[in-house]
């Protein structure tokens, strides 16, 4: 007597095919101290869900590798060292972010949207043949972002379909992570022959101030075309250092020659947040508008009452910035 037996097939749902999302988030550094855009990509990264790791690739990082490590929401950080990394250059990183990517299959690659982000994930994003978003304000799952276009007046919201998303995000609208409880593992990263055989870093000459950066400062105070000159700036200059601020320029001022394009601000320049923004002389063309509008707190002081930075200002006053700003000075 035989017994007859019966099988199905289970078909897996489409859930059960899908990768646990995890992000490498490249970090930015300068061999000493961890650059602060980098906790700022670690909170986006952290609203992708899944598990957070940070690559960190120099020459000495190992003070860097621990800061890293002590960020709220990592879990592991992968330190490369070598001279290959020497000056952090995009043609080094890029082979040793594949190798990575192709070894633990992340589901998103995060930097910031800064020189050097810009620099290497575009083509990180080339070699694994996926289109990138840049410059993202806001998460809204792990395959929607939100990110500007046309200089800040339009809001875009992207979907990407794409198996691995390379993406750059605004440090301005995310706020930095904190410290973790305890330590993340930190581990050798993939290791192979990345130097690059066609660049070579030779030197940088950075210049020096006692002013905090552009992108860290929670005062700034920027010039325009109506400063007429460099040398007026250093009414600028004498007016931050008793507020501890920093300084800035519209892209007017630097096109003239009369500051250096490190401080330049605005869509072509640098996108900054901080809590009192003092805007004098500038105009407000929406090119300078896009990298400013998001601070806290505006205020202008243009002789035009028709300029248009007094839209965004929260405070404003028509004036002559060479009359107002030396007794402003005189009374701080």
């Amino acid at each position: 007597m035989f017994a007859r037996c019966s099988s199905s097939l289970v078909r897996p749902s489409a859930q059960g095919f899908r990768r646990f999302q995890s992000t490498l988030v490249v970090a930015e550094h300068n061999n000493e101290t961890l650059n602060p855009i980098t906790a700022n990509a670690v909170t986006a990264a952290k609203k992708l869900g899944g598990d957070v790791t940070v690559l960190v690739a120099g020459t000495k990082v190992g003070p860097v590798a621990d800061a890293a490590a002590k960020l709220d929401g990592v879990k592991k950080v992968l330190v490369a060292e070598g001279d290959a990394y020497k000056g952090s250059l995009a043609e080094a990183l890029t082979p040793l972010v594949l190798a990575t990517q192709e070894q633990l299959k992340f589901t998103h690659i995060v930097a910031g949207a800064t020189a050097f982000g810009k620099a290497v994930l575009p083509r990180i994003a080339a070699k694994l043949d996926v289109s990138p978003v840049s410059d993202i304000i806001g998460v809204q799952s792990a395959d929607t972002f939100v990110r500007t276009i046309y200089a800040g007046n339009a809001i875009q919201t992207v979907k990407s379909k794409d198996p691995v998303k390379v993406i750059t995000v605004r440090g301005t609208n995310f706020e930095p992570t904190g410290a973790a409880g305890s330590a993340a593992a930190i581990e050798q990263a993939p290791t192979g022959d990345f130097a690059s055989k066609t660049t070579e870093f030779v030197s940088q000459e950075l210049t020096k101030s006692d002013r905090p950066s552009l992108t860290a400062a929670k005062i700034i105070v920027s010039g325009g075309r109506g400063m007429k000159s460099g040398d007026n700036f250093k009414m600028l200059y004498d007016l931050a250092d008793k507020w501890g601020a920093a300084v800035g320029a519209s892209r007017a001022a630097v096109d003239a020659g009369y500051v250096p394009n490190d401080l330049q601000i605005g869509q072509t320049g640098k996108i900054v947040a901080p809590e009192l923004y003092v805007a004098i002389g500038i105009s407000g063309a929406i090119q300078h508008l896009a990298g400013m509008k998001d601070s806290k707190t505006i205020v202008a002081i243009n002789k035009d009452p028709e300029a248009p930075i007094f839209q965004v200002a929260d405070y404003g006053l028509v004036a002559d910035l060479f009359k107002v700003v030396p007794e402003i000075n005189e009374k701080c």
